[in-house]
């Protein structure tokens, strides 16, 4: 039984919930990446942050990038799955979810990020392709 742990990326950096939307771009693009787990200051997930996000929400909205918390992104309690939780369930999970991105906590530890890449590079093309289908369709 393959496990979160074994596709994850591992090490992922937090955004933290009072680092401004221009921060977390500038750390998204130095990481390469399109989102970012939200931590506070208890560093315990408290959401993730998306490019998307910051674009739509953010900017397109009319919100100064420099003067708007990343923390404000939260939608409510974040959706995570556990480290050695099965596969199965992590992708249950996300397309119950509709998310592409889900934060992998050991107890209340951020310890890794799973994305659809990941899911694609690890997992069967018939587990990759329910994932994808599932979401391309929300």
């Amino acid at each position: 039984m393959t496990t979160a742990r074994e596709i994850m990326t591992a090490q992922p950096e937090c955004v933290a919930t009072d680092d401004s939307l221009a921060l977390a771009a500038q750390q998204m693009r130095r990481l390469g990446v399109g989102a970012l787990p939200i931590c506070g200051p208890d560093q315990k997930v408290k959401g993730v942050l998306t490019d998307r996000d910051i674009v739509v929400r953010g900017l397109g909205t009319g919100k100064d990038p420099g003067q708007t918390n990343s923390g404000s992104f939260n939608d409510g309690a974040a959706v995570t799955i556990g480290a050695d939780d099965p596969v199965d369930e992590l992708l249950d999970v996300m397309i119950e979810h509709q998310v592409k991105r889900l934060p992998v906590i050991d107890g209340s530890k951020l310890v890794g990020m799973v994305s659809i890449a990941d899911v694609a590079r690890n997992l069967s093309h018939p587990d990759a392709g329910r994932l994808v289908d599932a979401l391309s369709m929300a």
